[in-house]
């Protein structure tokens, strides 16, 4: 089968800095592959060059078997179709929840509120947000703008979501309910990527667990087997520290 989304010797440098230097990754359609590896590993960098906000530097990125990596190629249509949540929520404060979800689909599909609404307030009801649609960010918990970032995002229908360590800002008692929304997309069929340092949740449900060290995947595997018996040295080092 081939690939829904794929890297080919995929490296990114911000100057000296080698953050990517030689990822191959593939992704089939309704997996859920997770990264883990320390700060600096480049998860976060490979993930914003999937979604085009960092051009790549040499290799190749394949959506479909489509190269989305050219250089001058509009990234609007590849971001139509790969969503992505970050860490921070980075909704606007002057806007409800609900006008922050319509915002992105009005301007690039060009729809007005009344046809968006009905899917837009079943996103709200269905991850439970249902009551708290015309509140501002400032009223809602983290947890809460996590999750109106995540409907943002599937606002756009996307066939593929990516995201970047986004229970990583918040409490821990508000995690619980940020990864059962992924739990949900999960059921749905929903193709992810995952930066994520939630061990338990990458071994409860991930198809895949990528281990990054030092620009590169330095082990891959089924979340059982690489997070309870590694091959690696530098994996089993990663793990010991935090599991």
């Amino acid at each position: 089968m081939m690939a829904l989304l794929e890297t080919r010797d995929l490296r990114k440098s911000f100057g000296n800095n080698h953050v990517c230097r030689g990822i191959d990754l593939e992704v089939e359609a309704g997996q859920m592959v997770c990264l883990i590896g320390a700060s600096g590993s480049g998860k976060s960098t490979l993930l914003k060059c999937l979604n085009l906000l960092e051009p790549i530097d040499d290799g190749v990125i394949l959506l479909d078997g489509q190269d989305i990596s050219i250089p001058g190629l509009d990234p609007q249509p590849v971001r139509q179709r790969i969503g992505m949540v970050f860490q921070s929520f980075n909704l606007f404060p002057h806007m409800t929840a609900r006008e922050n979800v319509l915002l992105a689909p009005r301007r690039v599909f060009g729809k007005s509120r009344a046809e968006l609404g009905p899917s837009v307030d079943a996103l709200f009801e269905r991850f439970g947000l249902a009551d708290r649609m015309a509140h501002y960010p400032d009223q809602l918990s983290g947890g809460q703008q996590q999750r109106v970032a995540i409907i943002r995002a599937l606002a756009m229908d996307p066939e593929i979501m990516l995201f970047d360590e986004i229970t990583s800002a918040l409490d821990p008692e508000l995690v619980g309910e940020v990864l059962d929304v992924l739990r949900q997309l999960r059921e749905t069929g929903m193709t992810m990527i995952l930066a994520t340092h939630e061990m338990g949740f990458a071994r409860e449900l991930a198809d895949k667990v990528c281990f990054l060290d030092a620009g590169v995947i330095h082990e891959e595997g089924a979340p059982e087997e690489l997070l309870t018996h590694p091959q690696k040295d530098r994996t089993r080092a990663f793990l010991s520290r935090i599991l």
